[in-house]
């Protein structure tokens, strides 16, 4: 086995450079370099995309959008493995997708994809494409907001016309895209916003936003032709994941939520809309000196309490709105929470900021904040 610096050799001849999605095409070298040799830039769910063909008999479900995305991937993946169809996850999220072992015929390749990887993919032909929704993201990497939603549209210029295509119509880009299919005619199923569910048989799929994110589910689901009793139970058995949302436990008829992955206030925003009667815990390392955000939610919010570098600015900002505490350390906060909250509310560990002034990252503030919660139980 020999080693060499791309970007120093001679290219020709290659059938592509493979890098990974966090390579910057629009300034690294290795762009430039592969496009003189006429030699394609690709990354790992390009390759899945040529191996399909040895692969046995399957389908691929291909989910994008600004956010959402791992949320609604697991969503479809649980489903699926509710219903006893053989499933794998991969893409954004867990494994990456060839390190998996292939699925026997029938099965469903589940793929989040960032715009990252739908960049460096060419040749995927999902049977359900997703896109979720569209906000600007990333647009150090693109040559402004338009550019990036046109890489988020390549994912449906990749299907075949038979294979289907499930849009959120709730942002003005991804609705273009849709409107776009509609006029080729494409198998298409539109997401909008607003539309009446009953989430109350969903405890990790609270909040308008994942009310979008179930809807696009069951829309795929359907897609495939997963039975209904099966999209219900994946529903009503879906746990979450990680640090979103995620519910550690219930004590003294308290429930305790963990949304450590809530790192800045839009990333908020939606937990506090998603619960009633919340004992919020908050801060951390700020990345905005304002939580305007939140602001439409806090009438749910019965009193907060801050932590870390950014308590007491937070302090300063919420105390007319919410009787708020400086409670300086996590341990603290959820102690003074377990004193004032009472059966029916919720004590939400939602901190619109970064986590390394007291922890190594979110995971392990949330991972405290999971065994803080044990301990009360």
């Amino acid at each position: 086995m020999s080693f060499a610096d791309p970007v120093e050799i001679d290219l020709t001849g290659f059938a592509g450079v493979v890098v990974s999605p966090g390579v910057p095409l629009n300034r690294h070298p290795i762009a430039a370099k592969a496009r003189e040799a006429g030699v394609p830039v690709i990354g790992d769910i390009e390759l899945f995309a040529q191996a399909r063909d040895y692969l046995p008999s399957h389908r691929v479900v291909g989910i994008t959008g600004t956010n959402g995305k791992s949320t609604t991937t697991a969503l479809i993946h649980h489903i699926l493995e509710t219903a006893g169809i053989p499933a794998r996850l991969g893409g954004n999220i867990g494994l990456p997708i060839l390190g998996e072992e292939p699925l026997p015929v029938g099965g469903v390749y589940v793929l989040e994809l960032s715009s990252y990887q739908i960049d460096l993919t060419f040749t995927l032909d999902c049977d359900v494409a997703v896109l979720l929704n569209i906000t600007p993201d990333h647009l150090d990497r693109y040559d402004g907001f338009d550019a990036y939603a046109a890489s988020k549209a390549r994912l449906f210029a990749m299907q075949s016309k038979d294979h289907d295509a499930v849009i959120g119509i709730g942002d003005t880009a991804s609705a273009k895209i849709a409107r776009g299919l509609s006029a080729r005619g494409e198998h298409l199923f539109k997401i909008a916003p607003g539309v009446c569910m009953d989430q109350s048989r969903w405890p990790s799929l609270q909040g308008p936003h994942n009310a979008q994110n179930a809807l696009a589910a069951i829309t795929a689901c359907q897609a495939l032709g997963v039975a209904e009793s099966a999209i219900d139970a994946g529903l009503e058995s879906f746990k979450g994941l990680p640090h979103r949302m995620e519910r550690v436990g219930t004590v003294d008829g308290v429930a305790y939520v963990n949304d450590s992955k809530a790192t800045n206030p839009d990333s908020t925003a939606p937990a506090l809309a998603a619960f009633d009667d919340i004992h919020w815990i908050l801060g951390g390392q700020a990345k905005t000196k304002d939580l305007d955000a939140c602001r439409p939610s806090f009438g749910h919010v019965r009193a907060a309490y801050t932590i870390g570098e950014a308590g007491p600015m937070f302090v300063d900002l919420l105390k007319n709105d919410i009787p708020t505490v400086y409670a300086e350390t996590l341990a603290h906060a959820v102690e003074l929470c377990r004193a004032a909250a009472k059966p029916g509310d919720t004590v939400l560990l939602s901190p619109a900021c970064a986590s390394f002034d007291q922890f190594r990252d979110y995971e392990d503030r949330g991972d405290t904040f999971r065994g803080l919660v044990e301990s009360l139980a």
